[in-house]
């Protein structure tokens, strides 16, 4: 399933560079990057809180 989920997304991000330019391409870059991370968060799999704070 996640080969899936990487060409789809592997293709949103060739349209975007395609039609939109960088910033399109970066944009949609960024924005799927925080989907997938809200999505590990969501299911469990990691800790965000534990991920942005500092160990002192």
């Amino acid at each position: 399933m996640w080969s899936i989920v990487g060409l789809a997304f592997g293709a949103v991000l060739g349209l975007a560079a395609a039609f939109g330019g960088f910033g399109a391409f970066v944009l949609v870059l960024v924005f799927g990057i925080v989907g997938f991370l809200a999505g590990r968060a969501y299911e469990g799999e990691i800790d965000l809180a534990e991920l942005f704070t500092r160990r002192g």
